[in-house]
């Protein structure tokens, strides 16, 4: 007979249980609840996520398999199917978001001081980029992405210092990466890394106006003349530092309006990994 907590129920402990008592309260997440609470339904989630549940059918099947255990384990005794779903689709989401926000902005403070990032910047050094994720349009039918497919995106703003994601954003699969550089807050003398796919002037210009910068990849039709070149470390594996004036039209338009008709000139550092 086991004489002491269980293990899930050990790694729930971990869990400020106050600060998310203090989400469900501001969304009003156990209003009019008897027995399944928003924590119940917490517990319920990380369980399937740890046991590599893939449906709702799968997790319920797998608690009912530990019904005797279910309140010792902290998740509840009235547990259904009928009951999980209701929960998952009429509860405020703000209550876990805002929850684990906390949990990853006190994850990456622990991490940081153990932190072996080889270069030495006082900033902190973000990679953004989205990741489709497949679903089946019959039963996702507002997950628009193609004619016959269905898709979501996952948007992720990954901090390499800590290696720990601190912003995450879910959308349909139509739409642009680019689209969602305006839900991002961006950190003073932060650095922020993208491919080709996010270039937008404006929204790159709005990264500069809140003092942070940008590392972004340059189309293949990019058109510039070179102004002049900097000195620069190529045993590093700098290629070039130059700054550059636009040749396009449209792109020194945008980028004329955004400077009040200034002359408009841009620095382009190219960097090769060693192969």
């Amino acid at each position: 007979m086991n004489q002491g907590k269980y293990v899930f129920a050990q790694f729930a402990s971990f869990l400020p249980q106050r600060i998310f008592d203090k989400c469900v309260e501001q969304y009003n997440g156990n209003y009019r609840i008897r027995s399944f609470s928003c924590w119940n339904q917490l517990l319920c989630m990380i369980f399937g996520q740890l046991s590599g549940r893939e449906s709702l059918s799968d997790l319920v099947v797998s608690l009912h398999a530990h019904k005797s255990k279910s309140y010792h384990l902290g998740i509840g005794r009235s547990i259904t199917k009928p009951n999980l779903a209701k929960a998952n689709q009429r509860r405020d989401c703000r209550i876990f978001s805002d929850f684990a926000y906390y949990l990853i902005a006190e994850a990456r403070q622990c991490c940081i001081r153990e932190s072996d990032f080889e270069i030495d910047i006082k900033g902190s050094v973000y990679a953004f980029d989205s990741s489709i994720i497949d679903l089946c349009l019959n039963v996702f039918w507002w997950a628009t992405f193609r004619k016959g497919k269905g898709a979501i995106k996952l948007h992720t703003l990954f901090d390499i210092k800590t290696c720990i994601p601190s912003f995450i954003y879910i959308t349909e699969g139509l739409i642009h990466d680019v689209n969602i550089l305006d839900e991002l807050h961006y950190e003073k003398g932060s650095f922020y890394i993208m491919d080709r796919g996010y270039i937008d002037y404006e929204r790159l210009y709005t990264i500069h106006l809140n003092k942070a910068y940008f590392v972004i990849r340059a189309k293949d039709n990019l058109r510039f003349t070179r102004m002049y070149s900097s000195p620069c470390n190529k045993s590093a594996g700098i290629c070039c530092d130059q700054t550059v004036k636009m040749r396009i039209c449209n792109s020194a338009k945008v980028i004329l309006k955004n400077l009040d008709g200034l002359n408009f000139m841009m620095q382009r550092t190219v960097v090769t990994l060693c192969s």
